[in-house]
């Protein structure tokens, strides 16, 4: 069931895309910045914005190798990487060096902008738990895409129980973003937080109740708009308990919304196409 955290990724993650690219290029000039990402949040066409990405990864790859010590630069670096793996790259070992790279650069990123943030995937836990309750507001955004990017780190080396073990980290950081700033990214963090709890059954140490109420929040952050979060509520909470009419309200639900959401309409395309597949198993798995 680590294989979950793929869909994870797919979800959530395509929020980075879009928004690293549009960062990035804001270096160079904001309003072309805003431009360009309202173009590839508002288009349908997934395999343009696929082939396109590349393009970008070059590119900032060559502003990180110019200032490797800009720590803006690494985060938005780990994000594109990262997010580009997750949303587009079947190929498992060039998704795994592609999240290493992410994650690496998301840790040096923390250790340049956050007080005592190095070294944070090697101390004992419990003084990790302790440096992230000690963050702040400020310390969101790149909070949120270490989190993400160790994500994505996990998944690609799913065949390795120490990658496992780090999820905790991973859930620490997350839960402590979502006290400090729940309507980042619309909420994006109750996606992965509801996906965490729903890996497994509660046999297994899953929380299945817990990741229902995330889901919810997840959806209600972004008012009902995010179709995304309804397929993932109806994949991971609906399948898990075999609640087959939740899962087939949710997914007819997002088969019925109008996928044109400003800043949300590739993300609404990916879940029609999820929403559609997830129906036709129905008969299968319930």
């Amino acid at each position: 069931m680590v294989m979950n955290i793929y869909k994870c990724g797919l979800l959530a993650l395509l929020v980075g895309l879009v928004s690293g690219c549009a960062s990035l290029v804001g270096s160079v000039t904001r309003g072309f910045a805003e431009d360009l990402s309202t173009a590839i949040l508002d288009n349908q066409d997934i395999a343009m914005v696929r082939d396109g990405a590349p393009a970008y990864l070059i590119l900032i790859d060559s502003m990180v190798a110019r200032s490797p010590d800009d720590a803006f630069m690494l985060q938005q670096s780990a994000t594109l990487h990262s997010a580009y793996a997750a949303a587009f790259v079947a190929d498992e070992n060039r998704a795994r060096l592609l999240h290493t790279k992410a994650r690496a650069q998301a840790l040096e990123a923390a250790c340049l902008s956050l007080q005592d943030g190095c070294d944070l995937n090697r101390r004992p836990y419990k003084e990790f738990a302790q440096w992230v309750q000690a963050r702040q507001v400020k310390d969101v955004p790149i909070m949120y895409t270490l989190a993400t990017a160790w994500t994505g780190w996990i998944q690609s080396h799913s065949d390795d129980f120490s990658a496992i073990a780090d999820l905790a980290r991973v859930k620490a950081l997350m839960v402590r973003t979502s006290e400090l700033q729940p309507e980042y990214q619309e909420g994006g963090v109750f996606l992965y937080l509801g996906i965490f709890e729903t890996l497994f059954p509660p046999s297994m140490g899953g929380n299945p109740d817990a990741g229902k109420r995330y889901f919810e929040q997840a959806i209600g952050f972004s008012g009902g708009k995010n179709l995304l979060a309804k397929v993932a509520y109806a994949e991971e909470y609906a399948r898990l308990v075999f609640d087959r009419a939740l899962h087939d309200r949710l997914l007819e639900e997002v088969l019925a919304a109008d996928v044109r959401q400003p800043g949300l309409t590739l993300m609404n395309t990916v879940a029609k196409e999820q929403a559609q597949l997830l129906l036709e198993s129905a008969d299968d798995y319930f």
